[in-house]
């Protein structure tokens, strides 16, 4: 009975673990736009208070610091299940702690899930992908993945969150939802976290060199964030018998030299480019099949690359510039 409470006072009480984060951030204004009740739950160890300061004078918002590694007893009737540092940098600084944020932070949020029957939705990730035998990647693609690297607290930490999230749907008829997540950019993305596009954006704003690593032809394929963000909402929002798991990400493929070049070209930054060896278990493919999620979501990336590249390097600018 406690997961009607909330419900029979009107609007749904939706939990965002990591909502402090980029795409935490971006998903909280998002319901809140749409009138929700939005508690958000961060430890703030990659998320930041300036990432929702706009928001804090809604009254529908609640913030909370906790770590999801233990547990947490509120009432609510949704878990978007963001929780876990998602860049290199970040991942592979506390990679024991990165881990048990991705399983134990599933098992507690599953835990929630299960005592007030809410709707849980899993963030994972194109990295249970692996280094892909298989381009571009389906849901039905099993992954190549390395146990034992440096990238494993992740990639495997998201696979087991995974395996959590169905083992839960079958054994206790939780209602799941796992959306895979391709590459993201847009403004909010922490300056130093290591990715390809705030990287390239801060070194050409700073005029520093741009560092490709490899010979720059390996690819990945760029989401822009208010397009990731409509899909997960499509997704918490599908019929109950979809339970993914479904690719989100745009499926328009660049290679790291390309993006660099086009971010020299739309910051006017006068950079040079440099070449240093590539990182252990860099993918060297990464493209998302979406036929799923455009027939079962209605769901297609809308913002071409260019201008959500001109959104993102304004708000780097911005925050260079204070």
């Amino acid at each position: 009975m406690a997961s009607n409470a909330s419900s029979q006072l009107g609007n749904k009480k939706i939990l965002i673990t990591g909502g402090a984060g980029f795409l935490g951030s971006h998903l909280t204004e998002r319901l809140l736009e749409r009138g929700e009740e939005v508690l958000v739950v961060d430890n703030f160890f990659t998320g930041s208070k300036q990432n929702l300061a706009h928001l804090l004078g809604n009254p529908h918002l609640e913030v909370m610091r906790h770590d999801v590694t233990f547990p947490l007893y509120v009432e609510v009737n949704q878990i978007y299940n963001l929780a876990c540092p998602a860049s290199p940098v970040h991942y592979q600084h506390d990679p024991v702690q990165t881990t048990k944020t991705s399983v134990h932070g599933a098992i507690n949020m599953l835990g929630l899930a299960k005592r007030t029957r809410a709707r849980i939705l899993q963030a994972s990730t194109s990295e249970v992908y692996g280094d892909p035998e298989v381009h571009p990647q389906p849901e039905a693609y099993w992954g190549r993945v390395n146990p034992i690297g440096i990238r494993s607290c992740y990639d495997e930490g998201k696979r087991c969150a995974e395996t959590l999230f169905f083992d839960y749907y079958r054994q206790h008829a939780l209602e799941i939802k796992v959306v895979r997540i391709f590459n993201t950019y847009g403004p909010r993305m922490h300056p130093n976290d290591g990715r390809v596009v705030s990287n390239f954006i801060v070194q050409a704003l700073q005029g520093k060199d741009i560092t490709i690593y490899g010979d720059g032809q390996q690819t990945r394929s760029f989401c822009y964030v208010d397009d990731l963000i409509a899909a997960m909402m499509s997704m918490m929002d599908a019929p109950a018998d979809f339970i993914g798991p479904v690719n989100i990400g745009n499926p328009g493929e660049f290679t790291m030299l390309a993006l660099a070049e086009a971010i020299l070209k739309l910051s006017g930054s006068k950079s040079k480019l440099v070449f240093e060896p590539l990182p252990a278990d860099d993918p060297k493919q990464r493209q998302p099949d979406i036929a799923l999620a455009k027939a079962k979501l209605g769901w297609q990336p809308k913002v071409a690359l260019e201008d959500g590249l001109k959104e993102t390097i304004a708000y780097f600018r911005q925050l260079l510039a204070t």
